[in-house]
């Protein structure tokens, strides 16, 4: 089973997608693109097409032109060139040598055809060719293609260069575009940006009354309710941090006082003992819950043996003759940079957890240079638990009817994320879980 922590947890797949400006400059380039294409298409189909007209037309009255030459001389020279094209006319004795010579003509009907294939050279040829069939003679016209050809060649280049041409001037006006209706928005982005949440004054006066100005206009207004939402939270946060410590402080005094009773008995004392423990305990939640309520980080600096041994001699007191062993091991030099409070509540609940999960066995805590290991030998984890483990209120699959909210690991989640820390779980070597507390 792969590593599970707060940074790998399975996220939502997110689409890519264009910013803005890109995505006018793409619609101006397809657009210039699409539209110049297609005038070169329709260009090209309806010059083809009168070119077509043209021709045919032009053929059918040279051809009609030499028949009637033909048939007002009879004896004239057969084959006559007309208006730039080749003519030919063939008499019926000459029908099989034509038969031999050109078996392409003499199969063909009345009309107009194109002929192509190639020379003997190789090189391609195409022409096209007017027939009219009489029984006192057949008549040929033929017109070469090859000029007509290359002139086809070249238009199509330089409709080619048009739609580059185009599609480049779209480019311009695009990116002219775009910078323009843009300008506003990065201006509103960066307002937004150096203001860093906190807007000394309104953004709406500085634009124009338009669909930015609105979008500014509102983001004033979200803004004005966040702050109250967040004034209100940090007021509520610290009333309830206020009123929570007093009788917190009022039951620390009340257990300092019957601890120092010289006639307490060894019973009433682990019991005020356990008192004490479950009291600063609370307290160090309130502290860490008000620190993430703030998203503030506090200051200073904790010895986190010192830590972890006071934590597993209270889980010890905890164990209520459970035949799981708590221990410690490795170096004792480990420093955290943060307050005692959240080093305190983010240990405690991965050590609570192990100890919660283990029924026999023993949790062992090892202290790295960097982090904090605590290893147990409980059932492990399932790929349910492995994927929502750090989600907040989810409970393991082994949690039975065993108490608890589920907001233990979102807490140590929380407060990784806000001091930059590192935690993550792991299945043990032959059972149970490695749970690692890496601090930054």
């Amino acid at each position: 089973m792969a590593d599970v922590s707060p940074s790998a947890r399975p996220r939502a797949r997110t689409r890519y997608r264009r910013r803005l400006r890109s995505r006018i400059i793409l619609g101006f380039v397809l657009l210039g693109f699409g539209l110049s294409l297609m005038l070169a298409l329709a260009t090209n189909s309806v010059r083809d097409r009168v070119e077509d007209e043209l021709v045919t037309d032009v053929m059918n009255r040279n051809i009609d032109e030499i028949g009637r030459l033909y048939f007002a001389n009879p004896t004239g020279e057969p084959e006559v060139p007309v208006n730039q094209y080749r003519a030919r006319v063939v008499t019926p004795d000459k029908f099989e040598r034509l038969r031999e010579e050109q078996p392409e003509w003499f199969a063909l009907g009345d009309g107009i055809h194109t002929v192509s294939g190639n020379n003997d050279d190789g090189t391609p040829f195409a022409y096209r060719l007017a027939v009219r069939k009489t029984p006192q003679a057949w008549f040929f016209l033929a017109m070469d293609l090859t000029e007509a050809e290359r002139g086809r060649r070249r238009t199509n280049r330089e409709l080619a260069g048009v739609v580059v041409f185009f599609t480049a001037l779209s480019l311009v006006i695009g990116w002219w575009s775009a910078s323009r209706v843009m300008s506003p928005v990065l201006e509103l982005a960066n307002r937004l940006k150096r203001s860093r949440g906190e807007l000394s004054e309104p953004l709406a006066n500085d634009f124009a009354d338009d669909e930015v100005g609105q979008l500014a206009a509102a983001l004033d207004e979200y803004s004005n309710r966040l702050t109250h939402v967040v004034q209100r939270d940090r007021e509520f946060n610290a009333d309830v941090s206020h009123e929570l410590r007093t009788p917190l402080a009022v039951i620390r005094g009340a257990i300092e006082l019957l601890l120092a009773k010289s006639d307490l008995d060894e019973k009433s004392r682990n019991r005020l003992l356990r008192i004490q423990r479950a009291e600063q305990q609370c307290t160090d939640l309130i502290s860490a819950l008000l620190l993430l309520s703030r998203n503030e980080r506090g200051q200073g600096t904790t010895d986190v043996a010192r830590v972890a041994e006071q934590l597993l001699d209270a889980h010890r007191a905890q164990l209520g003759g459970k035949p799981v062993t708590l221990r410690i091991e490795g170096n004792r030099g480990l420093m955290a940079d943060a307050p005692e409070a959240a080093v305190t509540v983010a240990l405690n609940n991965l050590i609570g957890n192990a100890v919660k999960y283990t029924a026999e066995g023993e949790v062992v805590v090892r202290l790295q240079p960097r982090s904090v290991e605590v290893v147990d030998s409980g059932p492990g984890l399932s790929a349910e638990d492995a994927a929502r483990l750090f989600e907040r209120g989810y409970r393991g699959t082994h949690a039975g009817h065993s108490q608890g909210g589920g907001i233990g690991l979102s807490i140590v989640r929380r407060l990784c994320e806000l001091y930059g820390w590192d935690v993550r779980v792991t299945p043990g070597d032959v059972r149970g879980v490695v749970a690692t507390l890496t601090f930054g």
